[in-house]
């Protein structure tokens, strides 16, 4: 006899563990089923469940580590679904801080710069808030660039995006009324070893104290913001004050923003007097 939802649920949460364990298994039995977790739990879970065994693999891989993201090749942030791989980071809720940032500003950017791009999510959330503007996604990964145009496509915004592989700012020209970035800032090695062994260390590290990225890219901010603009940048926990007294050297004033949890999670920069 086949198992209903409601039983399957409930051994994978044991044999998965950890912090969301229940979570973590509702959302791989929706992708293996083909459809929404909201609609599993509604009318779905006294339903049997076809192909046990390739439910089965599935929590092997989350029991495993492997993230939930990876797995189903998909995460949503800001509301939009994107497609994520190996080649990119996984978007995280506690960055859609910076997307409040910049509208907290309310101001509607033309030009939109996203450095380190990844899956292109915060450049092309913010395009999906505004309506009249261009975006360009700078990434140094080619395929990180692959996927970033593939979710473009996906959410009807290429016409309006484009991905460009390079060097953080370097051979860019301004003004840009809004930049967005989020950098590696963890130390070398710091990183959970689930994210360590599976996320991009690329985009993760970023030197001894995690401060490499910032050092590059804040000296290059005021030659590329338009007058008025406002760079949005992610930051760690710890970082701010660092960070901060680097953008004053740069000529910006920096404010602080925090995440859900009330933790520092972004600093926004604007030109000096």
């Amino acid at each position: 006899m086949s198992q209903t939802a409601r039983d399957v649920l409930k051994a994978a949460a044991a044999h998965i563990g950890g912090a969301t364990p229940r979570l973590d298994a509702e959302l791989l039995l929706a992708h293996h089923l083909g459809t929404t977790r909201d609609s599993l739990l509604l009318g779905g879970l006294h339903e049997p469940v076809p192909d046990a065994r390739g439910f089965a693999c599935l929590i092997e891989r989350r029991a495993g580590g492997e993230p939930v993201a990876y797995i189903t090749g998909t995460r949503e942030f800001w509301s939009l679904r994107f497609r994520v791989t190996p080649d990119v980071l996984i978007p995280r809720a506690d960055s859609e801080t910076l997307i409040e940032a910049a509208l907290a500003s309310g101001r509607a950017p033309a030009r939109v710069l996203d450095l380190g791009t990844g899956s292109g999510a915060l450049l092309l959330a913010a395009l999906s808030e505004h309506p009249a503007a261009f975006g360009i996604g700078v990434d140094r990964s080619s395929a990180a660039i692959a996927i970033a145009r593939a979710n473009a496509a996906q959410l009807g915004l290429a016409t309006r995006a484009t991905f460009v592989q390079g060097d953080w700012g370097a051979a860019l020209s301004g003004p840009f009324e809004l930049i967005l970035c989020n950098p590696p800032y963890v130390a070398q090695g710091a990183a959970d070893p689930h994210v360590h062994a599976h996320e991009p260390n690329e985009a993760l590290y970023a030197g001894a104290q995690g401060l490499n990225a910032y050092a590059r890219i804040v000296p290059d901010l005021p030659s590329l913001l338009a007058v008025g603009g406002l760079a949005v940048l992610e930051i760690g926990w710890d970082q701010h004050e660092v960070v901060d007294r680097m953008a004053q050297e740069a000529g910006l004033v920096a404010r602080l923003w925090r995440d859900l949890g009330g933790r520092p999670r972004a600093l926004a920069l604007t030109r000096g007097a």
